[in-house]
């Protein structure tokens, strides 16, 4: 198994925008359309937040990243964790995940919030492995049918 390395990278960059473009293909083949929540790059820039990718033998085969949720500076919001199907059940995203809720911790946040779709089982399992739990709903698809909102402190 190929070691995986994870580096921080601005959400301009365009390493992070073919990543974006492979999310959001996927997003339009389970739902009919690419997530329509509004993002800055910015948002993602330190200390405010973070974005990183993961590569597998100098390839990037995913990505994640944090904002800060509203005026709330301890709670940061996961965006766009994504693991290419090639990377897929070889800890990818268990390993993002990890590397940005540290990400979010080193920048003083002590709570994690995301929310996924129903069309998206596997993204469910890992929250709930890594233990998160089920929140209000919150955000642009907050009224939306087969939303799922998880959270937990870091």
């Amino acid at each position: 198994m190929s070691e995986i390395e994870i580096r921080p990278m601005r959400y301009g960059s365009a390493v992070v925008q073919r990543l974006v473009e492979a999310i959001y293909a996927d997003q339009t083949v389970r739902y009919g359309g690419p997530d329509q929540t509004r993002i800055e790059s910015f948002e993602f820039d330190p200390p405010d937040g973070g974005f990183l990718v993961a590569y597998l033998d100098g390839t990037p085969v995913g990505c994640v990243g944090w904002r800060s949720h509203g005026d709330d500076e301890t709670t940061a919001e996961v965006k766009r964790l994504f693991a290419a199907p090639e990377a897929r059940n070889t800890g990818v995203a268990t390993t993002l995940m990890r590397a940005i809720e540290q990400n979010a911790k080193d920048h003083g946040r002590t709570r994690m919030i995301l929310e996924t779709g129903h069309a998206q089982p596997e993204a469910m399992a890992l929250y709930e492995k890594l233990g998160y739990v089920p929140i209000p709903h919150f955000g642009h698809y907050k009224d939306t049918e087969g939303v799922r909102s998880y959270g937990r402190p870091l």
